[in-house]
């Protein structure tokens, strides 16, 4: 995670940012404290990235790469307001001790590649390239499966669909193409269906850790389909990284496999 010290909206790269509307700071800490708090309330330990300034965005880890296996592949942004992040996440995987990969390929990371048990679902359609795909299969040994994004409310996969454990999701149907709709069905015919208001909540920018899933607390109907499937749930308050077109799972990368600190 990465402290909201320098978070604002002064540029606008997606459909939520709007920078006439001013991010209250002093809320957004609050707001992340408190996510950071469940974390470790929930006995994951947290590892910090420093902010930066003039990289606003930086909060939003997520996008820093995919890890997994004890290797990182860090992102290549689309947009140029991003692209200072690269540089900041690379060093940081690096002195940790991961075996770090720099993406040639338009990449947005964990958000919009999700990883499970048998293959990472991968998004494309308004930020990564589909081409990434085929680079993150290479990069990891996995199966790669496409999905198409439709709606430029939900323009990074972690947005429309939830991974709630190795071989379980949630997603909102309508985000995605005909096609990968279809896709979706197949492969997770008992997966649970977010409505439109949950899914504009950003309930599916949500983490899990197998058992306890933290999601956005406004998307109460889709916690309760969620708790329903056996996990615990616990809703948090997350709106002001909402108008940066983020939430839970934006302001979080997890660690698979992480190397041992350095001394």
């Amino acid at each position: 995670m990465c402290p909201p010290t320098w978070f604002t909206v002064d540029y606008s790269i997606n459909v939520w940012m709007r920078p006439e509307i001013p991010v209250d700071t002093a809320l957004a800490v609050r707001q992340w404290e408190r996510l950071r708090d469940i974390y470790q309330d929930l006995g994951h330990t947290v590892e910090l990235l420093d902010p930066l300034p003039g990289l606003p965005d930086l909060v939003f880890t997520a996008n820093a790469g995919i890890v997994l296996g004890g290797k990182a592949l860090v992102s290549r942004f689309r947009n140029p307001e991003r692209r200072g992040e690269e540089p900041a996440f690379l060093k940081w995987f690096e002195q940790r001790g991961f075996a770090t990969l720099q993406a040639d390929s338009v990449n947005e990371g964990e958000g919009d590649f999700l990883v499970l048990d048998q293959c990472i679902l991968s998004g494309s359609g308004f930020r990564s390239d589909p081409a990434s795909g085929t680079e993150v299969a290479e990069a990891f040994g996995r199966t790669v499966v496409g999905l198409t994004l439709v709606d430029p409310r939900f323009y990074h996969l972690d947005t429309a669909i939830a991974v709630l454990d190795g071989r379980r999701i949630a997603y909102y149907p309508q985000a995605f193409s005909p096609e990968s709709r279809a896709t979706l069905r197949e492969l997770f015919p008992d997966a649970v269906l977010a409505d439109e208001d949950d899914a504009a909540a950003f309930g599916l920018n949500a983490l899990s850790d197998g058992r306890t899933v933290v999601l956005a607390k406004a998307a109460a109907r889709l916690g309760a389909q969620i708790r329903e499937r056996g996990f615990d749930v616990i809703g948090t308050d997350v709106t002001e990284f909402l108008k940066g077109g983020g939430g839970v799972k934006c302001l979080t990368l997890e660690l698979r496999d992480a190397p041992p600190n350095p001394a």
